[in-house]
């Protein structure tokens, strides 16, 4: 068998800090302008030294700061003609092996530095910044050291958190919408070394950092989905005849992904601290309105706004109602399953139309539940239909009138079909008077009275439909779709969709769905279209359960549909571990050139 060509790559540390900085020499040439230090704010996420430097003359400079004789791994740099707005998260970052590997021919005089440092108010800290003075992007033996010590003491300022919890990482939550957000739930994934994630659901701590006096204030959250990659390189190398690896390519490493509940003013950003690292932690109970009850797939969720049931059998939407309006339960249970939510679907003939909905206990199930998410998941195949694999997922959160649904299916064999569907929501007709969404095209809402409508009317709808609704203004209550994502691709082939569109079908019940591909509701409904082998398609919905406005029925869709298309944005920032190598390693496939083989003009 021929054997596969590996080359790999060691960049060793001639641009990092590679010289001793045990020989620099204190130099009145280098001065400390002004130097504090400072709590966590969106610029600078974490606690930590500022610094305002002085050279006698422009030079371009390497530096490298310690506090109490213990070198920083995280220090930036910052030309100090360039204000940094520290009101909103940085957008400059370089990754440890940047520093091994980029040149920096900027000419410096007033830089200003930055540096990860984990104070504590009334101690000391002894903090000495040591710059490099050279003559080009390169080192050489005629460069010069110039360094400079201040003794610093911890403000009493502020809040501080539990030193017993020996790490953290700072997440900046910023909103881009221009409106208040309050409690609203935030997913980040976080990576952790094994040896400092001792029992991550016990110990992490999520505190919110107040801008006004930097008190902390905890805040609900909650741990799940948690990997554990625990294989260590064993450094061998990569071809016969190689040698040995000096750093390794990766370290084992613990994941899990973390939802908390985030206040964020208009147009602002807020930084959230995730402390972990305590051996000792107690574990924590949070409270909030987010109930579950039951057992997968027919679980019962509720919150303040609503309460949900889901199918006992498949695990789909059943029944939810208002809590304000529990007199006026909606639900189906009509046709087949019964069930609200429907597919994905598909129709082979001559075998059954099958949704996922129609899971009779034979598909796949999981769920999370806690005081900040509760999560159902059924996937498998569709019944029937071994040639396609779907996916069900509802995301429900406390405080809001709102749930997430993202569904997804994949055909794994080529099959053909009078009908491909998705994101189908079914009522008994009786309940909902009107549909209402927006029409793009036109651009205005749209509004019918469906209780007057023949049976088997159809109502086209785009497939870019922003929102859709049905609501009865007299019960006063309102259910509606926000579309938040579609995607279709395709693997082996391009997806081959006849005419995709969403539309909305009256009969003895009331729903909309989306047509990938429905030639059975077209025309000529017999023929016969492909559902090609690596086609795969996914929906992300908010389904927002309301009571009607008494001068526009469906007004509150609007208020959701701008927060919901207007997540937060999230940004991780996490200190450099002493145990992350100064420098890189990169394996590539075949032999050639990396790119980085005499780079010397430094433009970058």
């Amino acid at each position: 068998m021929k054997k596969s060509v590996f080359r790999y790559s060691l960049v060793l540390l001639c641009c990092m800090f590679s010289f001793s900085f045990i020989h620099a020499q204190r130099n009145s040439s280098l001065k400390i302008s002004s130097i504090e230090l400072g709590h966590p704010v969106p610029g600078i996420p974490y606690y930590h030294f500022k610094a305002e430097l002085e050279l006698a003359q422009p030079s371009i400079i390497e530096v490298e700061a310690s506090v109490n004789g213990e070198t920083l791994r995280l220090v930036d740099l910052y030309r100090g003609d360039r204000p940094k707005d520290l009101d909103k998260p940085s957008f400059i970052h370089r990754p440890p092996s940047g520093y091994a590997m980029a040149y920096d021919n900027n000419r410096y005089q007033n830089p200003l530095i930055t540096g990860w440092v984990r104070w504590e108010p009334g101690e000391n800290y002894e903090v000495t910044i040591t710059v490099r003075l050279k003559q080009s992007v390169h080192q050489s033996s005629n460069d010069r050291f110039v360094s400079a010590t201040a003794t610093l003491t911890g403000p009493d300022q502020g809040d501080f958190f539990d030193p017993a919890w020996k790490n953290y990482k700072s997440i900046v939550v910023s909103e881009t919408a221009g409106i208040d957000r309050q409690n609203e739930p935030v997913e980040v994934l976080l990576p952790f070394y094994p040896d400092e994630a001792w029992d991550l659901k016990r110990e992490i701590r999520v505190m919110a950092v107040n801008p006004d006096d930097f008190s902390l204030r905890e805040v609900p959250s909650q741990v799940f989905d948690i990997q554990e990659y625990l294989v260590a390189d064993d450094m061998a190398p990569l071809e016969e005849g190689h040698p040995e690896r000096e750093i390794p390519l990766w370290m084992p490493t613990t994941t899990c992904k973390l939802a908390f509940l985030a206040d964020v003013p208009a147009r602002t950003s807020r930084v959230f601290l995730v402390f972990y690292n305590n051996l000792d932690a107690m574990a924590k109970t949070y409270h909030t309105d987010l109930i579950t009850q039951g057992e997968l797939p027919g679980l019962r969720i509720e919150n303040e706004h609503y309460n949900i049931v889901l199918h006992p059998r498949s695990g789909h939407l059943e029944q939810f109602a208002l809590k304000s309006k529990p007199e006026y339960p909606l639900f189906h249970r009509m046709e087949t399953n019964g069930a609200i939510h429907w597919n994905p679907g598909i129709y082979v003939p001559p075998r059954a139309w099958t949704h996922t909905a129609d899971w009779k206990l034979e598909q796949n199930m999981h769920s999370v539940s806690g005081p900040v998410l509760t999560t159902s998941e059924v996937w498998g195949a569709l019944r029937g239909v071994p040639e396609a694999d779907a996916s069900v997922r509802y995301d429900f959160y406390p405080g809001v009138p709102y749930f997430i649904n993202t569904t997804s299916m994949r055909i794994n064999e080529t099959v053909q079909t009078l009908a491909l569907r998705n994101a189908s929501i079914v009522f008994k007709r009786e309940l909902m008077k009107y549909a209402a969404w927006y029409d793009v095209v036109r651009d205005e809402v749209i509004t019918f009275d469906v209780s007057n409508l023949a049976d088997l009317t159809e109502l086209i709808v785009d497939a870019d439909v922003p929102w859709i609704t049905f609501y009865d203004e007299e019960a006063g209550v309102g259910f509606a779709g926000i579309n938040l994502e579609f995607a279709t691709t395709g693997v082996e082939s391009r997806p081959r969709l006849l005419n995709p569109y969403m539309y909305v079908n009256v009969g003895p019940w009331l729903y909309w769905s989306r047509a990938l591909s429905l030639s059975f509701g077209s025309s000529n409904m017999q023929q016969v279209i492909p559902a090609m082998k690596g086609s795969m398609f996914m929906e992300k919905w908010a389904y927002l359960i309301y009571e009607t406005d008494k001068e526009i029925p469906y007004n509150p869709v609007f208020e959701w549909k701008d927060k919901l298309n207007n997540p937060l944005k999230i940004q991780l920032v996490e200190e450099v571990d002493q145990r992350v190598s100064r420098s890189l390693i990169e394996v590539y496939m075949d032999d050639g050139k990396s790119g980085w083989e005499e780079r010397d003009t430094g433009r970058h």
